[in-house]
Parts: structure tokens; C-alpha cells; sequence
């Protein structure tokens, strides 16, 4: 290559500095915002889901800030460090698999279907992030067969994704389908937030999965025009980003909406009967029979010798079915 050749070759690249700082700065503000929205309504909901998300921005701000250090010292200061061009590719690797655990997070309803994952859907939520790490790191180094390998596991992963996410719409389904048939309504708002939450998310993932592919069957390499498949990339990725953030953000959520069981039990579930009874207060004070006492109004400890009448309202079943469901 003659010094005209290398001279075009560099200004082809002279933009990206400046590109680099401009997306650094609204990752870092977008980083910063959610790590202060997270902290300022912590007790509104249960956020590790949140907290867990904020490595996101983190990480793409400090590859961010590594392009540029290593692109201005190599136009201004003439020098091209090694180590900080591997810390950018190492951090792009960090950055793509923290971005697809947390989209396996939120598609087996981690902090919004259940508080913790089991150990199953934790081992398998691990295996996939080593194994997509691995892989995009044999992929960059041009290892053999990992050009093979990588969409393969992009398969992979997006079918976990969607068959999780498509799982829990069908649930939340079932217990929307329940609130009509029995008329209740004290958490139609819950689970109707939930369900808008995981379509708005299955929605994002579709957009991810089609840009994946453009990405991957874009074979144009040329330097010339470098600067601007880095804009449409790196737009591409905070628009996305954003729009998960923003749906999944720490808020002050639908009544109920933290009402959630531990672990998703497995199994199916059976919706108890609906009982009335009626009593007196001597008879309710030596009424001891534990499977009972769900549901009893909050006065029937009054000293009355007329009867007075307690039940398992749909609410309180619903409560029972929301919170043990599978």
C-alpha cells in the first residue's frame, strides 16, 4: 500500500473520534439517568431486573470510551495502542452478551412473573451467556467454523427468548380470560401492564433478531464508508436499548403489580371453590381449622351474639391462583 493509498485510508477514518464521544456522551447520560430512575423508586417494585439492566449502558459506555481514546490518540497523538484497541474488542463482546442475558432475564419474567429464577432456568440462563460469549469471541478472532457456530447460537438463544416470552403472554392470557369470567378487577391493571410489557418486548426482540441478521450477511468491508455503517449501528443499538429500557424502566406500577409468587411453580393449577358460610361468634371462637381462615373478613372477631356471614371472594381467589399459578 503507497502513502496515498494509506492517506485515504485514514481519512476515511478521521470522523470517528468525534462520532465516538457524541454516542459515548448519550450512553453515559442514558446510564446515569437509569442508575438515578432505579435508585429514586426502588420501593415502588422489585428492581434487581433493573439493576441487573444497568451493566448494559455501563459496558457500552466504557467500550465507547475506549474507541474513542484509541481513535484520537491514533490521529492526533500518532499513537495506535494494542492494548487498548483489545480492550475494545473485549469489551464489544462484554457488551452484545450482558445485552442478550438480560434479554433472557426478561423473558422467563425474571422480577415481573416471578422474584427468582429457578435453578434450571438460572443454570440455563448461564450456559447460553458462556457459550454466546465463546462463540463471538472465536467469531471476531476468525477461528474456523465459527462463522458456522455463531448463527447457530443466535438461533438458539432467540428461540429460548421467544418460547419464554410467548409462554408467559400465554399465562398472563389465562388470568386476564379469568378477571372477565369472574369479575374482578382488583388486578386487571397488574396483569394487563405485564402483558402489554412482554408484547412490547416480543415486538423488540423481533426488530433485534431481524437486525442481527442484516448485520451478519453485510459483507461490505470497505473502509470508505466505515464511518456511516458505525452510525446506523450504534443508532440502531440505542434505539432498541431505549425502548427495552423504557418499557421495563423502575416506575410506579399498576396497583398489585409486585405481587408475584417466588419461584413459578411447576404443575397445573386448580381454581378452589367458592364457599359461604354462616356463624355465630361462639361458634367462630373454637373454629380452628387453618385451610379456613383464608379470606375471613377483618371484623369477625366482634363479640355479637348474631350470626354474621365471612366468604372467599373472587378477589381473594384470584389473589390464591395469582400467587401460586402452575
Amino acid at each position: 500500500m503507497d502513502a496515498s493509498d494509506g492517506a485515504a485510508l485514514n481519512e476515511s477514518y478521521r470522523p470517528l473520534p468525534a462520532l465516538y464521544l457524541a454516542f459515548w456522551s448519550i450512553w453515559f447520560v442514558s446510564a446515569c439517568s437509569w442508575t438515578f430512575n432505579t435508585y429514586k423508586n426502588r420501593h415502588f417494585q422489585t428492581n434487581n431486573l433493573q439493576w441487573t439492566l444497568a451493566s448494559v449502558p455501563l459496558i457500552k459506555a466504557l467500550q465507547l470510551t475506549l474507541s474513542f481514546l484509541f481513535w484520537y490518540s491514533c490521529f492526533y497523538l500518532e499513537i495506535c495502542s494494542l492494548w487498548m484497541s483489545f480492550g475494545v474488542y473485549v469489551t464489544g463482546v462484554l457488551f452484545q452478551t450482558a445485552s442478550f442475558v438480560s434479554f433472557l432475564l426478561i423473558s422467563h419474567g425474571y422480577c415481573i412473573m416471578c422474584e427468582r429464577l429457578s435453578v434450571n432456568e438460572r443454570r440455563t440462563t448461564a450456559s447460553l451467556g458462556c457459550v454466546f460469549y465463546l462463540t463471538l469471541v472465536g467469531y471476531r478472532a476468525s477461528v474456523p467454523y465459527f462463522s458456522v457456530l455463531l448463527p447457530l447460537n443466535y438461533l438458539i438463544t432467540f428461540y429460548v427468548i421467544f418460547h419464554h416470552t410467548s409462554q408467559n403472554l400465554l399465562v398472563l392470557r389465562e388470568q386476564l380470560s379469568f378477571i372477565e369470567d369472574e369479575d374482578v378487577h382488583a388486578m386487571h391493571d397488574a396483569v394487563y401492564t405485564k402483558y402489554i410489557m412482554f408484547k412490547k418486548f416480543q415486538g423488540a426482540m423481533q426488530i433485534v433478531a431481524l437486525a442481527e441478521a442484516v448485520l451478519y450477511i453485510n459483507l461490505d468491508d470497505s473502509s470508505e464508508n466505515y464511518w456511516l455503517r458505525l452510525v446506523v449501528r450504534e443508532w440502531a443499538q440505542l434505539c432498541i436499548f431505549s425502548y427495552i429500557g423504557w418499557t421495563f424502566r423502575s416506575q410506579d406500577l399498576a396497583p398489585r403489580f409486585s405481587v408475584m409468587p417466588t419461584l413459578k411453580p411447576k404443575g397445573e393449577t386448580t381454581i378452589p371453590p367458592i364457599y359461604s358460610i354462616e356463624m355465630d361468634a361462639a361458634t367462630f371462637k373454637d373454629f380452628s381449622s387453618r385451610e379456613w381462615q383464608i379470606g375471613v373478613v377483618s371484623n369477625v372477631g366482634r363479640v355479637s351474639s348474631e350470626p354474621f356471614q365471612f366468604h372467599f371472594t373472587a378477589t381473594t381467589l384470584f389473589c390464591w391462583k395469582y400467587l401460586h399459578y402452575q
